[in-house]
């Protein structure tokens, strides 16, 4: 089979416990996604309220505004490689992540690394709908005029009974989307990424007029003055920023399969993927800025500076919009991924639509507005964690691809449990091998990190390696794939 052509496995070849019409490769007249689809799928992803107060952290943590927006755009630069790297096959051959998947962990194998990055998106689907619910809680208070500050928590959940009600009700418009399907993704990413880009800027013209000027962080000096203060925290920050999308790095198949072609895929995310990340980050640090001015203190939360806007109706539109960009990411970077790696598990019982409902109700069970309440441990602990995990994955997904297979793949066979990608009883031992090598040395930095172990049992260097967990995890994984598939290509 050529590279790029598309085979639909006959009835006879495939497994009824590998394929479903869902894990199906998409047909020729099914990929109409161009170059303008997929800049906006990724400018829907990227402006959204967690993009705009990224650079927060980085400014609390010594950083001054060109520095950590620097950062923002390094990690979403090095990010784009190997997004377009792992889009490749589902171009060429119109097949999503977990199948693709099957060529270097086993048929069976590859639910692991699957279920790896359909948890990672169920904990993203519920922060995305805590903060999409948190606006449509804000815009209530402003129409209705009740006081936010005077909620009272529920017991367990630890939010007040409205919190959670605005949090279900958001919940309940993405649960439409999953149901409707992939196209209607592609119709609201399209429609929505000018009318949100159009939104940062006017919030950025309203900042402005209303400070008269952008306010004082911008002459703010960076506090990490020495390289031994400066290098750590650029690490840090540089490997979130690259583990915030280390997601999308393995499941873009997910959409690249419905590309039109290689052209369109490629340039679709380089244009709309790294000055997207960068331009909403960089209005939430001009926003912010302007509030020091306009409110005597520094506002990061969007959600928090639209409410004191003083029109009602002007806030309630703008809470709104927030509302519109929060659905646009949850749905594309959120949803899809899971619902597939779920019908992956057993695709004759799973459908796309029940993959997406089991992703929505475990997101509500992970209670993610106690995950998301901390802006640093959420940065530094949950994008660094997992990323240490999602990076091995990538490494040895393009090892296999690009190296091992020169991009060739019997697409068939992917969907046959006694092909050539069965290893052994289903699984690849090299694989599996690799991965637990390559997620090894970041396991006692993130002991550390989340303190269950002291960092005087470790040398300091493997603690501090963690900082750049994805980075190390994605180079052991590359390499050590390479070195070993040839000398046990069937294992």
């Amino acid at each position: 089979m050529t590279e790029g052509a598309v085979m639909h496995p006959a009835p006879e070849t495939h497994d009824p416990r590998l394929w479903n019409e869902d894990l199906a490769p998409v047909s020729q007249d099914r990929r109409t996604w161009t170059t303008w689809n997929i800049a906006a799928l990724w400018i829907g992803m990227s402006v959204c309220i967690t993009t705009y107060t990224l650079a927060s952290v980085l400014i609390e943590q010594g950083m001054n505004w060109w520095q950590a927006t620097l950062t923002v755009f390094l990690g979403n630069l090095i990010v784009l490689i190997p997004m377009t790297l792992n889009a490749h096959p589902g171009t060429a051959y119109g097949i999503p992540f977990p199948v693709l998947l099957r060529a270097s962990f086993g048929t069976f194998g590859s639910n692991l690394p699957a279920l790896m990055r359909g948890f990672v998106a169920c904990g993203w689907f519920g922060i995305q709908t805590w903060v999409g619910g948190a606006a449509i809680y804000a815009t209530a208070a402003v129409i209705f005029g009740f006081d936010p500050a005077a909620r009272q928590a529920l017991p367990i959940l630890g939010i007040s009974a409205g919190e959670f009600l605005c949090f279900i009700i958001f919940w309940a418009i993405n649960v439409y989307f999953i149901v409707r399907g992939m196209e209607s993704i592609k119709w609201m990413e399209t429609l929505s990424a000018p009318f949100l880009l159009l939104v940062g800027v006017v919030l950025v013209w309203w900042a402005w007029q209303a400070a008269d000027g952008f306010g004082p962080i911008f002459t703010q000096p960076a506090t990490l003055d020495t390289a031994a203060k400066f290098w750590p925290v650029f690490g840090v920050g540089l490997t979130a920023m690259v583990g915030y999308w280390a997601t999308l790095s393995l499941n873009i198949p997910d959409f690249s399969r419905y590309a039109r072609s290689q052209h369109d895929q490629i340039v679709g995310q380089a244009l709309g993927l790294p000055a997207t990340m960068t331009f909403y980050a960089f209005i939430g640090i001009l926003v912010t800025s302007a509030t020091i001015v306009i409110f005597g203190t520094a506002i990061w939360d969007p959600v928090q500076v639209i409410a004191k806007f003083g029109n009602p109706w002007v806030s309630a539109f703008a809470l709104i919009t927030l509302a519109v960009a929060t659905l646009s990411t949850n749905i594309a970077a959120n949803v899809v991924s899971p619902a597939n790696d779920f019908s992956n598990l057993a695709p004759s019982r799973i459908t796309f639509r029940t993959g997406g409902l089991i992703t929505a109700f475990l997101g509500i069970l992970m209670m993610p507005w106690k995950l998301y309440q901390d802006p640093s441990g959420y940065i530094f602990t949950w994008l660094i964690g997992y990323s240490a995990l999602l990076g091995p994955i990538a490494g040895i997904m393009i090892a296999d691809y690009f190296v091992w297979r020169r991009k060739k793949l019997d697409a068939p066979a992917l969907y046959q449990r006694h092909g050539p990608y069965r290893y052994t009883g289903g699984f690849s031992l090299v694989g599996f091998g690799v991965l637990a090598a390559s997620v090894l040395p970041n396991l006692p930095g993130f002991l550390v990190t989340i303190k269950v172990l002291p960092a005087e049992l470790f040398h300091a260097w493997l603690v501090a390696s963690y900082h750049y967990a994805w980075f190390v995890g994605f180079t052991l994984g590359f390499v050590l794939y390479n070195l070993i598939r040839p000398v046990f290509p069937n294992r």
